[in-house]
Formats: C-alpha cells, structure tokens, sequence
C-alpha cells in the first residue's frame, strides 16, 4: 500500500499542502471513485426505504458523511449502501470504496462490516496520502454509526457497541478521541499533539499516559515503526 510522495515545492502532483511544500499524486482507483462515485446518493433520501442510517462529522468542521443501508432483517447483509459526503477527493473515494466493500457477493453481514478497517479501504484504493488517512477513518465509523441505528430500530440493544471517550488531561478536557484524531491529521510526536490539543500544558503528569496514546494510534494507523 504505497502513494507518490514528492517534498519539493513545485512539483507537479494531484494535490498540495497548504504551504506547497508537499503534493501528491492520487493512484488511479482513487481518482476513478472520485470522478465516477459508486452507490452516490443523487437525488434526496426516501429514508423510509433504508432501515441502518449513519452520520458521522459536521459540515462546520469541514467533513461530513452520512449513509444509508438496507439491511436484511433475517441474514443481517447488507443489501444496499448509499451515501453523501461534503469532504475532499480522498473522502469521496474512500466512501464510493467502502459502499462496493460491503456490497459486493451479496453483501457483507453487519458482524463483517464491523470488522472492516480503515487500512482495508485505503488498500482497496491503493493507498491515500497519510495526512488524508482520516478520511477512510471518517467512513468507517458513518459505517459502525449506521449498524448501531439498525439494532436500534430492531431492539437488539446488546448488540450496540457504544464509541465512548475518556478524558486524559483534567486541566484542558482533551480525550483519548481528541488525542487520536490530532494523530490521525498528521501529529506524530508529543510535541505536534500538544500543538494541536494543548494536552498536558498545565498538567505534565497527564504526559506519560498521552505519549502511550500516541505511539498506540500511529501502530494502530501507521503499523510500527
């Protein structure tokens, strides 16, 4: 699972940093599930025609998803996946990847979904530049959101599995979420998740327990280094 990497300003790639020190070039699949999306939701949803719909994200913070599943109530496949995104190339193709993943061979049971994983995606793409890793992320708990909504709606409330949050840091309320997600933009160190979250600045005893955090998303994320 590999992409195109250059470090020089100027290069010619599919897409820059902000301060073009960096580009990328986008592997054909991802620009395919870009430009020719799979399972889009065009027009606007008959949600009574779904019965598992998820969102993740708000558009304030620049990404969003939703999606909507039809799911066999008797063999818990997924029948259909549709979806909307207001994101970035990387989260349209991530999305259009993982709505083939989970239909294709008559569907994937709720149970197999849940045990898809952001690197199964970014492998079906051929990978995605690492500071758009948390687009495939973002897609994948939509996906976990919509399965919860289904066992809502049929009562089988011992099959939700609740994402729940633990403060790290008392003195600035960072979570291990908050923690998590500044890895998955690119913070590798303590000192960029510190940058990012002001964990631990007026609470260093917090540290320890936010550098094990660290290195636990990045092998998470990243595999070791």
């Amino acid at each position: 699972m590999t992409h195109k990497q250059e470090p020089i300003a100027g290069t010619k790639g599919d897409v820059a940093s902000h301060d073009q020190t960096k580009s990328w070039f986008y592997t054909d699949i991802v620009k395919e599930h870009f430009f020719h999306p799979k399972n889009f939701m065009e027009n606007d949803a008959d949600e009574t025609h779904y019965n598992a719909i998820g969102k993740v994200g708000s558009p304030a913070c620049g990404d969003e998803l939703r999606v909507w599943m039809k799911v066999n109530p008797e063999t818990e496949k997924i029948e259909e996946f549709k979806w909307k995104t207001f994101g970035c190339g990387s989260a349209i193709a991530s999305t259009s990847m993982a709505s083939v993943i989970v239909t294709e061979n008559d569907g994937m049971t709720l149970n197999e979904a849940r045990k898809l994983k952001p690197q199964d995606i970014m492998e079906r793409l051929g990978g995605l530049p690492q500071r758009k890793f948390h687009c495939s992320v973002l897609c994948d708990k939509a996906l976990r959101d919509a399965i919860n909504d289904f066992y809502r709606r049929v009562e089988k409330f011992d099959k939700i599995v609740v994402e729940s949050s633990r403060i790290i840091d008392p003195v600035s309320k960072v979570t291990d979420h908050d923690i998590e997600e500044a890895v998955l933009e690119g913070a590798h160190t303590l000192e960029l998740v510190q940058q990012k979250t002001k964990v631990g600045i007026g609470n260093p005893n917090c540290l320890p327990a936010v550098e094990e955090l660290i290195r636990f998303y990045k092998e998470k994320y990243f595999g070791a280094a």
